[in-house]
């Protein structure tokens, strides 16, 4: 496992024997990351994962603008069939992939990040010490986490869950006069 950078926490990788390696949070120790920061105009930060042991490895670099990929074209054609020019900005890595990034055309605005709090996982973390279930989910929205700021949590069952459950079981109730909340609403998600 990589070293960490300054200030971030190392994983504490396990193998369970499938060719990847998971960080094990436990009620001591948890991996941690150093505070996220913007990067300058024109640059970029990544962070990789791996099998091979990277666990959200940072590096930085440029983009360089208006760069062309052996073998592409100035136009490319886009859904709905008309010819825009060469995207403006294209990063080029060592393995020949680029991104193509044209800032001048949003499609969306983004909120945030974030995850779903099944039922599976909900029993997951509630297995947990108090002190584990802490350090676990300080890693996913605190500042020396990943800093989601949005959780999803589905309505009723999905195939995530132990058994099958609705919220309003009763047939033709188009008021809800039956419909109720689950234990597994109450107990792990509200």
């Amino acid at each position: 496992v990589s070293p960490p950078a300054a200030g971030g926490r190392p994983c504490e990788a396990k193998d369970f024997g499938h060719g990847s390696l998971v960080c094990v949070c436990s009620a001591t120790y948890c991996d941690t990351l150093d505070p996220l920061v913007l990067p300058a105009p024109g640059t970029y930060v990544k962070y990789e994962s791996s099998k091979a042991g990277k666990r959200l490895e940072r590096s930085e670099g440029r983009f360089q603008h208006n760069a062309q990929t052996p073998g592409t074209h100035r136009s490319r054609r886009t859904r709905g069939g008309e010819s825009v020019p060469a995207q403006r900005l294209r990063h080029l890595s060592p393995v020949d992939f680029h991104l193509t990034l044209d800032t001048a055309q949003r499609y969306q605005k983004v909120k945030g990040f974030g995850g779903s709090v099944t039922d599976s996982a909900a029993i997951n973390i509630q297995s947990l010490s108090k002190d584990a279930q802490n350090h676990l989910l300080r890693s996913y929205f605190s500042e020396e986490g990943i800093e989601y700021n949005l959780i999803r949590v589905p309505m009723a069952s999905t195939d995530f869950s132990v058994r099958l459950y609705t919220y309003a079981d009763a047939e033709g109730d188009f008021e809800l006069k039956h419909f109720n909340l689950t234990e597994e609403d109450t107990r792990m998600k509200v």
